[in-house]
């Protein structure tokens, strides 16, 4: 480190929230965009940590760092710990096998938060055409497998063990697409709707054991990969006291604080929609 940079220091975070101390937290998607700043917030709140991506080189994608190992190296500062597993979340045993070498490293995973996803297609990029009748088989499958069946197989390889521990929290991220009609990105929305369905089904087997499970459902957040791929509307670019505007990522990131920490002890089974107020029907 040259004497001109400075060291990195993880977000402030609101002493409300509570500390996290000795907890083990998975992130998935956390190489980059709101999966990091998630497990940054966690981590500043003295959780350690498992970063995850799909492959090592994946937060270089939109600029955002070199590697996964270098956001790991740079984000184990102070008190808490960041280790990095790489693999896809909609095959089995991949997932078997990171959350094994997590626990093996860390010890018992007692925080899930299941970000990554995203409408992405079978190619690697969004689905074109994306509507409800004319999106490909394969890019259908490719966004269900990434978003539903990746949440659901993470869960079930980390949750039997906080349900053996009578304890742990599940946070799933869903998304507004997943509470009303979209067209374009249909699939990616009826996915989130499964994993925002899944959520409440898991939330009910898990309450007799004490392990809580809920979602959060952002508005569009200004992450590095929605400002590279969107078309931005400059309006919602502007920081405001109007809440008409997109999210920062940190402002999501405390939410699922909110739900990973004893300030919710008793709250399962919810759905909180995170977008300023752009969605005020009930559900």
């Amino acid at each position: 480190m040259n004497q001109t940079t400075k060291p990195y220091q993880l977000p402030k975070v609101a002493e409300s929230l509570g500390r996290l101390d000795g907890a083990v937290a998975m992130v998935t998607g956390s190489g980059r965009g709101l999966g990091r700043m998630i497990a940054e917030t966690l981590m500043a709140m003295g959780a350690n940590m498992v970063l995850h991506d799909i492959s090592e080189g994946a937060p270089a994608q939109y600029g955002e760092a070199e590697s996964l190992t270098a956001v790991s190296e740079q984000l184990s500062v102070g008190g808490a710990r960041a280790i990095a597993v790489t693999g896809d979340i909609s095959q089995e045993q991949q997932v078997e096998a990171m959350v094994r070498l997590a626990q093996d490293q860390l010890g018992p995973i007692s925080i899930l938060v299941n970000c990554a996803g995203g409408d992405i297609g079978a190619q690697g990029q969004k689905p074109n055409p994306n509507g409800a009748l004319d999106v490909s088989l394969a890019d259908a499958a490719a966004v269900l497998q990434r978003n539903f069946m990746g949440t659901f197989l993470m869960c079930r390889a980390v949750c039997p063990g906080m349900k053996a521990r009578k304890n742990g929290a599940v946070i799933n991220i869903g998304s507004l697409n997943g509470h009303q009609g979209v067209s374009p990105e249909v699939i990616y929305g009826c996915a989130k709707a499964a994993v925002i369905h899944y959520t409440r089904c898991l939330a009910l087997e898990m309450r007799p054991h004490g392990v809580r499970v809920n979602a959060v459902s952002p508005g569009p957040t200004k992450s590095a990969r929605f400002l590279a791929t969107r078309t931005l509307d400059d309006g919602m670019m502007k920081d405001s006291v109007s809440l008409d505007r997109y999210a920062e990522p940190m402002e999501i990131a405390r939410v699922v604080a909110f739900l990973a920490s004893d300030s919710s002890a008793f709250v399962s089974g919810q759905v909180l929609r995170v977008d300023g107020g752009a969605t005020l029907f009930p559900g």
